[in-house]
């Protein structure tokens, strides 16, 4: 108890604790533009519940790799090396995810551009998918955003019940945006290819990071920043201009 007393009492705490948290936001961006975009696919009855479960299960793995957080450090130790870079788990990890990431972003790219569903390239016809298999590909991505996102705040600071707080908090803030953010991208079709922009993006910078080429989290999510500002700008021109159409 006293040990708990003392790190409230201690500024450098709270400090650490508000740029995690903001830390674990920015990071959870990524996770819950693939849960809107995936879920957005099934039956609309379904969309929220869908939401709400890929969302808790990503608290859930992520606070069951805080209880493992010794185990989690090992996962950068390198395994073998190739090319001059030793690739570790968490390497292989993000490779892996990233290459699904990109995957699932060009066929979801595929499927908006593509009018006619007949003799689809990547499901023979299906444009829906079911929702075990949103769940399954939800809980996949999941993982791999949770290791990295745990990897970061292991290195930002060694008080774990900081980082659980912090965890928590971002969750739930990713449970708040859910479904406004999946109505929005859903309503808005130019969103969407935006959206599967980012998430290819995202998939490649994970590669390139298990990869060993580090890209800057700032660079990414400046330009993601500019993008959607420069399409925000677009949807308001639209908008005032249908709005002048309709008055003549």
């Amino acid at each position: 108890m006293d040990a708990y007393l003392a790190l409230l009492a201690d500024p450098a705490v709270w400090a650490a604790l508000a740029t995690l948290i903001a830390m674990e936001i920015v990071l959870g961006i990524d996770n819950l533009l693939f849960i809107s975009i995936l879920t957005n696919r099934l039956p609309e009855a379904d969309r929220p519940r869908a939401r709400r479960i890929g969302i808790g299960l990503a608290l859930i793995l992520r606070l069951a790799l805080l209880s493992t957080v010794a185990f989690i450090v090992q996962l950068t130790t390198p395994l073998f090396t190739l090319f001059g870079h030793g690739f570790s788990w968490r390497d292989l990890i993000l490779i892996g995810g990233g290459l699904f990431l990109v995957w699932k972003a060009t066929k979801e790219i595929h499927h908006n551009i593509d009018p006619d569903p007949e003799g689809d390239m990547f499901e023979g016809g299906r444009a829906a998918i079911g929702f075990t298999a949103a769940i399954g590909q939800i809980l996949m991505l999941d993982l791999v955003f949770s290791i990295d996102s745990i990897i970061t705040a292991v290195g930002m600071t060694n008080h774990v019940p900081i980082m659980v707080v912090a965890v928590i908090v971002a969750v739930t803030v990713m449970l708040v945006a859910a479904d406004p953010l999946g109505r929005f991208i859903g309503n808005n079709p130019t969103i969407v290819m935006l959206a599967l922009g980012f998430l290819l993006l995202i998939g490649t910078t994970l590669i390139a990071d298990g990869f060993g080429a580090h890209i800057p989290k700032g660079y990414i999510y400046t330009a993601m920043a500019f993008s959607a500002a420069v399409e925000g700008l677009n949807m308001v021109a639209r908008n005032r201009r249908r709005a002048r159409g309709g008055r003549h």
